[in-house]
């Protein structure tokens, strides 16, 4: 089968890093899991756990994709985008990745393709191992502390219970834009995404 493009959530797996800010793309993937699970239109297949990924193929908006969580930890996640997109052909323009960004306040969502990395090592790991910048990226906003000192404690910290009322919309949020993404592009998903606020009644 061939497989049109690959959604990678970035994160750290262990039990102990569940809920923290720094997963952020691990809560969105775990999301479209689980709607995918329940939508026989979307064909969900989990295809394999190595030590560098968990990796399931979707159906999403009449596109055939594959969802991974690069399961290498944050600094190191490049390797298991690489040796994905190699295994199955996927152009570095077709991967969207979806992060957790401190120049967003929690709730916002900025989606491009390409530009800097600012700071995050899980992005500057893609980059290289891609040798390119030109991949998607989806911003999720994490906020940051009030000293750049505290920034190594503050992604790995855990979201109180209305922070995660927040997170929960923020991820139903980045579905409906992949989904527009994938059916009408790029000017949908993005105007829809930049708009998108959580405390809106």
């Amino acid at each position: 089968m061939e497989y049109k493009g690959l959604i990678a959530g970035l994160g750290n797996p262990g039990s102990q890093y569940a809920s923290t800010r720094h997963n952020m793309g691990f809560i969105v993937l775990d999301a479209i899991s689980e709607l995918a699970k329940s939508r026989k239109s979307m064909h969900f297949e989990q295809m394999e756990i190595s030590g560098n990924f968990e990796l399931f193929k979707i159906n999403f908006a009449g596109t055939n994709l594959l969802g991974a969580k690069p399961l290498t930890y944050m600094n190191l996640s490049g390797k298991a985008v690489a040796a994905i997109c190699g295994k199955y052909q996927i152009a570095p323009a077709d991967v969207v990745v979806i992060h957790d960004e401190l120049d967003l306040p929690l709730g916002r969502i900025k989606f491009k393709k390409g530009g800097g990395n600012n700071g995050h090592r899980g992005l500057a790991s893609i980059q290289e191992c891609l040798n390119t910048p030109n991949f998607q990226r989806m911003r999720l906003g994490i906020g940051r502390p009030e000293f750049s000192s505290q920034v190594k404690d503050w992604v790995l910290e855990k979201f109180n219970s209305e922070e995660l009322d927040i997170v929960n919309q923020v991820a139903q949020a980045t579905i409906k834009g992949l989904d527009l993404f994938y059916r009408r592009g790029q000017g949908f998903a993005t105007q829809y995404l930049h708009t998108f606020d959580p405390t809106a009644k």
